[in-house]
């Protein structure tokens, strides 16, 4: 598996729970300008449009070499391919639980393009400056542990 975008701002902003991988529906040129790595996560969601999934927000440019394409929209809601009883325990856990959908990564395997979706609560300010003292405190102690071997 080839991971070709990555979501760093999820693991910051939300506690990531289950991840599950998903397909999409995509246009020719639009699977072309991901395998070249032309794919932002940014900012994107999924949302829940009766019981289907979508990826909300991720901007995918044209393909450079596909010539002009009218109206494209690079930032258009694009359907996530699941199973019913998926989807159906997704929408359950985004109501009852209050958590949200975000994609994590996007990864090409055996040919087809793959969405990395975690189920996610909202990280407060002072969680977001614990992870961040954590994570100083770990570099701190492997540094000192490499200059003292």
């Amino acid at each position: 598996m080839k991971t070709i975008a990555f979501n760093k701002r999820a693991s910051y902003d939300y506690f990531l729970h289950s991840h599950t991988e998903a397909g999409v529906v995509l246009s020719g040129q639009e699977v072309r300008s991901i395998k070249t790595g032309h794919i932002s996560l940014k900012g994107s969601f999924v949302t829940v449009k009766g019981s289907e999934l979508y990826l909300t927000n991720a901007n995918i440019p044209p393909y450079i070499h596909a010539g002009e394409i009218k109206n494209y929209d690079p930032t258009r809601p694009r359907k996530l391919l699941l199973k019913k009883n998926e989807i159906a325990s997704f929408i359950g856990k985004s109501k009852a639980e209050g958590m949200t959908l975000i994609p994590t990564r996007v990864y090409v395997k055996k040919g087809k393009v793959k969405v990395e979706i975690a189920t996610a609560t909202g990280k407060k300010k002072y969680d977001k400056r614990d992870t961040i003292a954590k994570r100083e405190s770990k570099r701190r102690i492997e540094r000192t542990l490499r200059t003292n071997s």
